[in-house]
């Protein structure tokens, strides 16, 4: 372990207590220096990712277990919090924060401003609609819970070493590593860098750039008020519109924020002598901020200021932590990013340890994955995300926002057509998309809402294009992997739970990790005896890396990740056919092209991949091509579309019409906590071949059955619509929860789906979807909205 702040000294606990006894941590000054020490040591359960937020919840339960282990205090104050909402949209992220604590068994309460008010006498209710209680809050001391972790190590059998700075790490051909410190080396089998603030100069000794960028950070401490004195410690608060938090620290307040003009702090190198330090005070910086705290908390305006506090934080682009094993990097991992390292380090630590110690980090941490980042992520891009992410970090990001830091990055040949066009475009992985198209003449900028917003029209002329003629669809921000050479089929048939095609053929399978939960969900399309066109999830392409050096192929076969080198158009609808026949010199006609084929072939001039394949549940086929191809396949397909009302459509359509079909998709109905049987996706898995990985476990969920089912429901909705992480009810109890939901233009049925207790899949009545705090009667739909037969796509 290289790092001894709370991450390091986490993992190193949850190692000894996995029963690992030979696992020693480095520190090059001592313990909690470099962030961990001038933290506010806040503590909270709430987090816009269901998975994140569970693993904050262990992180504050463990506080307890950390003190009857140790003996050392954590210095907990379980005060309970208020986050305080000032605006309408507030309120509705409230409702809705509430409505997600639901599955996780938090006690959330939605309360009025005045009842705020009497829980927290300095604030002025007047500037507030309402805000949320949570029990489980408060803060702890970062001195005392990093210590704690590390005596509990060392009881545990793990050894600690202070003042010595690693100055290298050399891998060996086995696998193992060479640290190498200024007072001697250690061979060690496992590597984890939790080097915080020097986690990028850690990640240098092996050729990695790591997208972390530290940030100053300032608090203050008041003078003590006196009206605090003999009373009961005050709650913790967020303010969102103040862009404050504070809580009361002894007897006066202690009380930060997350301004919009933050300071990086050393962008490019952390200096080796930075220690127990803190930085020049900047008050003039955080000004507006404690501006509004003022008008918030009149009290404090006359309040003395006995302390500032200016010390770096780390930070990830989205601020989520940097967590798991590098690719291409045998036992080398990570642990850094942690900025909220007393809400989330234990969790971290939980998950780090059980992946080195069982090979699987043993929850669905994607949100902290190390691998959701990929070489677009240069010090540039991290700088610029990083500080926008600071910036809004009390601020909503709503579901049809699209941020604008580092934009546009990296897109495609056919990029300015598109915006010609009026595209609203998105951003996914840096790549530039088009999400829907504004009318010629209007605006193209969405209005961003937790409702339906002023894409809702634009979208459903979209799907009406597709439903009734055909619509063109950029496709290039799918992963796509070239396997090839003597052996490409058995190997992928020893990673892969469902069937391999035959050449010619197309084919849809999961990929199961050795616990039988989804990690992936690919299209096989077979050109050739031994050449694959995989396509994938392009933000799991790192991730698919790993997995793929961890079940390697043999040395005959050829792996290459090339999701930017072929670009994708996709067409769809009835007319498709009518459009593409005359382009190419092959018979389209279902008796010799039907559905799932794939070919090589050339379109006008333009040399090709063709598959009849569609997410859409229409008529349609997925062209792909090399990129210096595309804006002429592009060309050729909208002058050839004339002749049939081709419209050009965007991502929002296609979510619209995957819906109507019930068709899942990776990160939200497949991920890591799902089985293939409790996904509906068993006619994909095929048992009847032996030692894929994963087939095992798979065999036992098959005959258990699982313990939940995905549904499509029917939500009466208003005018909002379901969009993930909302809960399922079933006669008064919360029963599930929805993985992603969407107005179904086709069908006019606003549709959501989601993952519900295997007792009541069964049932069709008496569900209801909470939505913004209402909850909405629902009817669970026995087949797909849209062509349940799924002829159309076939004909």
């Amino acid at each position: 372990m290289i790092g001894g702040g709370v991450v390091g000294a986490s993992v190193l606990y949850h190692l000894t207590k996995a029963g690992w006894k030979d696992v020693l941590l480095i520190e090059r000054a001592e313990l909690t220096s470099g962030s961990t020490w001038h933290a506010a040591g806040g503590m909270h359960t709430v987090n816009g990712d269901p998975n994140v937020a569970k693993l904050q919840q262990y992180t504050i339960e463990l506080y307890k277990e950390l003190e009857r282990i140790s003996g050392q205090s954590c210095g907990m104050h379980i005060t309970g919090g208020l986050m305080l909402a000032g605006t309408a949209d507030r309120v509705d992220w409230l409702k809705m924060a509430q409505a997600r604590g639901r599955y996780l068994g938090m006690d959330l309460q939605i309360i009025s401003a005045a009842e705020a008010k009497n829980l927290h006498p300095l604030l002025d209710e007047r500037k507030f609609l309402g805000a949320i209680l949570d029990p489980i809050e408060g803060h702890v001391d970062p001195y005392g819970v990093t210590h704690a972790y590390a005596k509990a190590a060392q009881i545990g059998g793990a050894e600690i070493v202070r003042h010595t700075r690693v100055v290298d790490t050399k891998p060996r051909a086995d696998g193992s590593w060479d640290v190498i410190t200024a007072q001697g080396n250690v061979h060690a089998e496992h590597v984890v860098n939790a080097g915080g603030l020097w986690a990028r100069e850690v990640g240098r000794f092996v050729g990695l750039e790591l997208p972390v960028l530290a940030m100053e950070h300032q608090y203050l401490i008041t003078e003590d008020l006196p009206e605090l004195k003999g009373q009961k410690e005050l709650l913790h608060v967020i303010d969102f519109e103040g862009e404050i938090y504070m809580r009361q620290e002894r007897g006066g307040i202690l009380l930060g924020t997350y301004e919009r003009a933050g300071a990086p702090w050393s962008a490019r190198t952390t200096p080796w002598d930075f220690g127990q330090d803190l930085l020049p005070q900047d008050l003039e910086r955080i000004a507006p901020s404690l501006e509004v705290a003022f008008e918030h908390f009149p009290r404090l305006a006359t309040a003395g200021i006995r302390r500032v506090i200016n010390g770096p934080f780390t930070f990830a682009p989205d601020g989520n932590p940097l967590l798991g094993p590098i690719a291409g990097l045998r036992n080398y991992w990570v642990a850094c990013g942690v900025m909220a390292g007393f809400s989330q380090g234990g969790g971290v630590g939980l998950s780090l340890a059980q992946w080195i110690v069982e090979g699987d980090p043993g929850a669905d941490i994607w949100a902290m994955d190390v691998a959701r980042y990929g070489d677009w992520t240069t010090p540039a891009y991290t700088n610029a995300k990083v500080r926008e992410n600071y910036s809004r970090r009390f601020r909503i990001r709503f579901p049809n926002e699209e941020l604008p830091a580092a934009r546009p990055l990296r897109m495609t040949a056919i990029h300015d057509r598109l915006v010609g066009e009026n595209a609203v475009m998105g951003e996914y992985c840096g790549l530039e998309h088009a999400l829907w198209f504004a009318p010629k003449g209007t605006p193209a900028i969405e209005h961003v809402t937790f409702r339906r917003s002023n894409a809702h029209t634009a979208v459903a002329a979209d799907c009406r294009a597709v439903r009734d003629g055909v619509g063109l669809l950029e496709i290039s921000n799918y992963g796509k992997f070239e396997v090839s050479g003597a052996g490409s089929a058995a190997w992928l048939a020893s990673i892969m739970a469902g069937r391999v095609p035959n050449i010619g053929r197309i084919s849809l399978t999961p990929m199961l990790n050795e616990r039988g939960r989804l990690i992936g969900d690919f299209t096989l399309c077979r050109l050739a005896e031994d050449y694959f066109f995989v396509v994938g999830t392009y933000a799991a392409e790192v991730y698919y890396r790993r997995w793929f050096e961890r079940y390697p192929p043999p040395a005959t076969v050829s792996v290459r990740a090339c999701a930017m080198q072929y670009n994708g158009l996709s067409l769809a609808g009835p007319a498709a056919r009518e459009l593409l026949q005359p382009l190419v010199d092959l018979d389209l006609s279902t008796k010799t092209f039907p559905f799932m084929s794939f070919t090589g072939t050339s379109v006008g001039l333009v040399p090709a991949l063709l598959g009849r394949v569609s997410f859409t549940g229409d008529l349609g086929y997925e062209i792909w091509v090399t990129s210096e191809y595309q804006t002429a396949l592009y060309d050729l397909l909208v002058e050839a579309g004339r002749a049939h009302g081709l419209k050009v459509i965007g991502g929002r359509a296609l979510n619209s019409m995957r819906l109507e079909k019930s068709f899942g998709t990776w990160a939200r109905e497949f991920r890591p906590i799902y089985g293939p049987y409790e996904a509906g996706l068993s006619r994909f898995i095929d048992l009847a071949r032996e030692n894929f990985v994963g087939r095992a476990a798979a065999l036992e969920e098959k005959a258990h059955g699982g313990q939940r089912r995905l549904i499509t429901l029917d939500v009466q909705a208003h005018d909002a619509d379901a969009i993930g992480d909302e809960p399922i009810w079933q006669r008064g109890k919360v029963v599930g929860w929805v993985t992603s939901g969407g107005y179904g233009h086709s069908v006019g049925k606003s549709l959501a789906l989601g993952y519900v207790n295997r007792e009541v899949a069964a049932q069709i009545e008496g569900f209801e979807v909470e939505l913004i705090g209402e909850r909405r009667p629902a009817l669970r739909l026995l087949e797909p909205a849209f062509d349940p037969r799924g002829l159309r796509m076939r004909v």
